[in-house]
Order: structure tokens, then C-alpha cells, then sequence
């Protein structure tokens, strides 16, 4: 007779799958001391947490970690991937220092790295070091989505070879600035650059904003932002500019450069497509808030399980022994399939890091593999950092009044991460940014489709080009080829079946998207106006596109995992999270006759079954998330 497979030994299977390519990164992670990445224990105030944060960002420095993500050539070792796992895995620890680190290395030492030029270059080993400490000085009161309309200028004046950098009102004032508030020595000024009187667009200049004892420079104001709903252990401050100069030298060149001679030269001829070219360079971010929103969830999610496996309540008739939570059909509910999520959206993110550390080393130069990473990495963010909110609220709920003490981490989960649906692009922005990218077959880039543009190239699209632009795996095609063709036939188990159903739906909404764009491409209608009133529709086809991506991802780990227990475990997991999306969604599916109505009870009572089969296994599933044990000390878990 076999021995039977231990939870323990089902767990570390399972997380071999989810920690993917870079398992030792992340278990290097684990193993740091919970002092260097953890929270406090209590609540500080605001400026004792603001210090410890620092405080650890300078002994985060000491380990190898920050100079991963900068190229041999600028002080760093290129490992681009690493870099943003273990970033990734300081999502489990003080929220306040992931956002600190990911100002300093990835936003403020990123737009050095990637916007600079040599001359820039030599600034980086002291940002890598923590020596310079700096800010990402983008966002203004006026304007936070639309970066293009920035109302800074960094006017380029001949007579003395210098850029005057100037807020020129109170809507062009630098808000929500991390860094800015307390530590940031230097900022990456975010500007329309102004030459001979003619706007370039916005470009990138390194502005100092405080002397070395911390006193502001002559033509810069500095106030706090002041106490914030969460990430109190985040600096963030408003800036304001004064014309305050700066040498010619200070303008990040690589997409756009003022010569000795005052002229400006761009390799980019269009302002449009340097722009979004410019910005495309920064994508590491919003892969990095997305690991970090997605890290917080299985941190929530681990507490919420193994309290919900424990805490007892209700006694069925006849009896005195009261019934354990995960026992009941609503918590299993509540909680597997957003674990069912955390499996999916991870999996995602592993291959979204891989895809994204291919162009950054050069092994990717290919333009389309370029624009759609950022596709992925905008749609994979949206949906993480809302799985990321939704999940922890759930969590926090799953455990009572238990869930809202300090104590038991969730309070402080749901208040920093709260602002990542916003930060490094708004959800909903970014998901009509995705839906754009999905409607033409352009030849530059999606930033050259303006609102006119977005209704002309919508209007001619079709769902099936689009479907093959996007590239449905080979594997996953086979999939859905294999599964039967008549509903009468089909079952919910087959996972051809699943991916049928899901893939259907995106391509009905590209369909429609277009069909309602080409009716808006006719004379005398109001272009802007007809964009407006698609815009529901332009975000439920991103969401449906992100959705098959994912569980396109989280199909093809099954399918290359070893066969064993672990495989079949990690099966019914992918089936419950595809079968939770098509519920989800079982209002359209009934809209558009693509189930009946006894089919999508079917569905139901399918998804109801999964969970109390996986009900067992609850514990050993979020155990396999790998998250520090020294970073889930709970007042409720440990029965104090």
C-alpha cells in the first residue's frame, strides 16, 4: 500500500508550481530577517513609521536585491526578473516599504536607467545604494491619468544653456509625490519641454529639491500630503517649482535631447508615439503593483483560511459541538474561489515577468512582443489590484470583528493596499487603454489612435483578427478543439469546454465594441460623443480579455505540471476558477443564449461541488502561497 501524500508535501509541490522560473529568489525572500521587511507591531505615529521605513529601505539596500534591476553597464547585474520577484515578495511585509522601494529603484532610479543617457548614468550605483535618495515627480493636482496634458513646463532657455523648470498654476502643482514629503533628495520632473517657443511634448528632468541637510532649495516648496488612509510609512508631498534652473545636462535625452547648439532631436519622429515609447519604458511598475497587490491578497487570504478552518460557530441540532467555519457552503464561497483568483493571477504574473525580462535583456526585440506586454501588464494590473481589494474586504468580513483588530494584519492589508486600483495608472483607465490596443491593427502604436482614430479603427476590426493578433496558445487551442461541439454534450468538467465559453464572450464584445464603433464612423456623427457612450463597452471587452488571458495561463501550468497529486489538486483549482468566471458573467451568457437557464443552474450547483471537494485541501492550498510565517503573526491565529 502507498504512503499517503502529507499536506505538507502536497503543499510544497503546489508552491513549486506557483513560484515558477525564480523559486530560490522567492525563497531567499523568505528566509529575510522579518525585521528588514515586516510591519510594525502596533501602530506609530506617522512620522516614527515614515523613519522605520526609511530605516529599512537603507538596509534593504545592503542585500543584492535593488541592483537586479539595473542593467552591468550602469552599476546593476540585469536581472531584471528577479528583481521584480523579489519586490514581489515584499508585498507579504509593510506595504510602506514595497512603495518606497518601488519609488526608489523602480520609478526614480527606473527613469534614470531607462529615459537617461551615459551622462545620467553615473548616478545610478549611489541611487542602488540608497546614498541619493530621490522621487518620480509625474502626477499634478490637475492631471493624473492624462500625463500628456501636464501643465509643468521645463523651457529650454539659449542665453545661459539651461531648463527652467515652472508650475505655472495651482493645477500644475506635483501631487501625491512618494519620496517628496521628508527624504528625496532629487526628482524625476515629469514636464512639457519647451524649445525656440515650440512644445516637444513631455519629457523627463532631474531636478534637485533639498540640500543635503534637508532644507529645500531656493525656487522649490515642499509640503507634506499629510495623513493618508493608508501607507503611513510613505512620504508623500506636493511640489512646487519657482522657474527654478537646472543645466541642459538634466533633461533625460534617450527619446528626446537638446544638442550643445540649443537644437532639439528626437529618433522618434512623432510626439505621440515618442510619448507612449517614453512611458512603455516604465512598464516594470505596473508589473511590480500588480505582484505586490496580488502577494498582500495570499497573505489575507492565508489568514482568513486557517481562521476559518479553526473558528467554530453553531452547533447543529442535536449536537454541542459547534461547526467549524470552512464547514458551511457561504464561507467556502467566500474564500475558495478567490483563492481559486490568487492561483490564476500568480501564474499570470510569472509569465508577464518572463515575457517582460526577455525585453528589457534584448532576447525580445520584436515591436508587437513590446505593445503586448503592456497590454498584459495594463489589463493584469487592473485585475489583480481589484482581486487585491475585493479579496482582503472579504477576508476581513470571513474573520468578524476578529479581521478589524491591528492585530490580525488584515486592517492594515486593506488600507494600504486600498490606493492600488489608482496608483501606476487608474483601473478603469488602464482597462480602456487595454480595449484600444485590442480594436486596431496598427502600424506604430496604440498611442497614435486619438478618440477619431479609436472609432476608425474600431469600425474596421474583426474579433477573429483580433483573437489571433493576441495569440490563444497552440496548447490551449487544442484544448477547446477537443471538447464537444453540441451543448447537449458538453459538461462543465471539460476544460475545452470552459475556455469555449470564455474565449466566446471576448470575441462577442470585440464583435459588438466594433459593430457600435462602425455605426459611429458615419458623417455627421459625434465622434467623441459616440466614444463616450461605448466606454461600459470598451472596459467589459478588456475585462473579458484579460480574463481568458488568465486562465489561458493557469490551462497551460496544469497541462505542464508532473502528473501526481499535486496536478490533479492543481486541476480542480483551474476548474473552479474558470467556472467562476464564466458565473460571474452567467447574466450575459443567458442574455446572448449561450447557456439556458437549466445549464447556468447547473453551473452553480457545479462550482457549489468543487468547493466542497476542495474544502479538505482549503489549508494546504494557501499554504502553498509560501508566505513567511514570521509575516502572519496574528492575535487570532495564536490564541492570544
Amino acid at each position: 500500500m502507498e504512503a499517503p501524500i502529507m499536506s505538507s508535501d502536497l503543499a510544497d509541490d503546489l508552491r513549486r508550481v506557483l513560484d515558477g522560473p525564480r523559486r530560490q529568489i522567492r525563497d531567499d525572500c523568505r528566509a529575510l530577517d522579518p525585521s528588514l521587511v515586516g510591519p510594525p507591531p502596533q501602530p506609530l505615529p506617522m512620522d516614527e513609521h515614515r523613519a522605520r521605513v526609511t530605516d529599512q529601505l537603507l538596509r534593504l539596500a545592503d542585500e543584492p536585491f535593488p541592483g537586479w534591476g539595473f542593467a552591468e553597464d550602469q552599476g546593476g547585474s540585469g536581472r531584471f526578473a528577479d528583481s521584480v520577484t523579489a519586490f514581489e515578495m515584499l508585498g507579504h511585509g509593510d506595504l510602506s516599504l514595497f512603495v518606497k522601494a518601488g519609488v526608489q529603484w523602480g520609478l526614480f532610479g527606473g527613469a534614470v536607467a531607462l529615459l537617461g543617457t551615459e551622462r545620467h548614468h553615473h548616478l545610478l550605483p549611489r541611487i542602488i545604494s540608497g546614498e541619493l535618495l530621490g522621487c518620480f515627480a509625474m502626477t499634478e493636482t490637475g492631471h493624473g491619468s492624462d500625463v500628456q496634458g501636464l501643465l509643468t513646463t521645463a523651457t529650454y532657455d539659449r542665453d545661459t544653456d539651461e531648463i527652467v523648470v515652472h508650475t505655472p498654476s495651482a493645477e500644475a502643482r506635483k501631487d501625491y509625490i512618494g519620496n517628496a514629503a521628508r527624504d528625496g533628495r532629487l526628482a524625476a520632473v515629469f514636464a512639457q519641454l519647451v524649445v525656440d517657443g515650440t512644445s516637444q511634448g513631455v519629457h523627463c528632468v532631474l531636478v534637485p529639491i533639498r540640500s543635503e541637510d534637508g532644507a529645500a532649495l531656493r525656487g522649490v516648496t515642499i509640503t507634506d500630503c499629510g495623513p493618508k488612509l493608508g501607507l503611513a510609512g510613505v512620504d508623500n508631498g506636493r511640489l512646487v517649482f519657482d522657474h527654478v534652473r537646472v543645466p541642459r545636462a538634466n533633461l533625460l535625452g534617450r527619446y528626446g535631447d537638446i544638442g550643445a547648439d540649443g537644437t532639439y532631436a528626437s529618433p522618434i519622429e512623432k510626439p505621440t508615439k515618442r510619448f507612449f515609447t517614453m512611458l512603455g519604458t516604465l512598464v516594470r511598475g505596473r508589473i511590480s503593483v500588480s505582484g505586490g497587490a496580488g502577494a498582500a491578497a495570499r497573505s489575507a487570504l492565508v489568514i482568513a483560511t486557517r481562521y476559518g478552518d479553526t473558528r467554530t460557530q453553531f452547533a447543529p441540532p442535536d449536537s454541542d459541538d459547534e461547526t467549524v467555519l470552512l464547514d458551511y457552503r457561504t464561507h467556502q464561497r467566500r474564500l475558495l474561489p478567490r483563492i481559486a483568483d490568487a492561483y490564476a493571477l500568480a501564474l499570470t504574473q510569472n509569465e508577464v515577468v518572463t515575457a517582460m525580462d526577455d525585453i528589457l535583456a534584448g532576447r525580445t526585440t520584436d515591436e508587437q512582443d513590446v505593445r503586448q506586454l503592456e497590454t498584459r501588464a495594463a489589463g493584469l494590473k487592473a485585475l489583480t489590484t481589484r482581486h487585491a481589494t475585493d479579496t482582503i474586504q472579504e477576508c476581513r468580513e470571513a474573520c468578524g470583528g476578529a479581521g478589524y483588530l491591528w492585530a490580525n494584519r488584515l486592517a492594515l492589508l486593506k488600507a494600504d493596499t486600498d490606493i492600488f486600483t489608482t496608483f501606476e495608472g487608474d483601473n478603469t483607465v488602464l482597462l480602456q487603454l487595454v480595449a484600444k490596443s485590442l480594436l486596431g491593427e496598427y502600424a506604430d502604436t496604440f498611442g497614435d489612435l486619438d478618440t477619431a482614430g479609436i472609432v476608425r479603427f474600431g469600425a474596421r476590426v474583426a474579433a477573429g483578427a483580433v483573437l489571433e493578433r493576441t495569440a490563444v496558445r497552440g496548447l490551449v487551442q487544442r484544448i477547446i478543439d477537443a471538447a464537444p461541439g453540441r451543448e447537449e454534450d458538453a459538461t462543465f468538467a471539460d476544460r475545452g469546454v470552459q475556455l469555449r465559453l470564455i474565449c466566446d464572450r471576448e470575441a462577442h464584445l470585440i464583435e459588438g465594441l466594433a459593430a457600435r464603433l462602425r455605426r459611429a464612423d458615419e458623417p455627421d456623427v459625434d465622434t467623441f460623443e459616440s466614444f463616450n457612450n461605448t466606454q461600459d463597452h470598451l472596459v467589459a471587452t478588456a475585462v473579458a480579455h484579460v480574463e481568458r488571458i488568465v486562465v489561458e495561463a493557469f490551462a497551460e501550468a496544469v497541462e505542464d505540471a508532473e502528473e501526481g497529486p499535486a496536478r490533479d489538486l492543481l486541476s480542480r483549482v483551474c476548474d473552479l476558477h474558470a467556472l467562476s468566471v464564466i458565473e460571474r458573467h452567467k447574466a450575459w451568457y443567458l442574455e446572448h443564449d449561450r447557456l439556458s437557464p437549466a445549464r447556468t443552474k447547473a453551473l452553480t450547483a457545479y462550482v457549489n461541488e468543487i468547493c466542497a471537494e476542495l474544502r479538505p485541501h482549503a489549508v494546504t492550498l494557501v499554504d502553498a502561497f509560501g508566505v513567511p510565517e514570521a509575516l502572519l503573526t496574528t492575535e487570532m491565529l495564536d490564541g492570544s
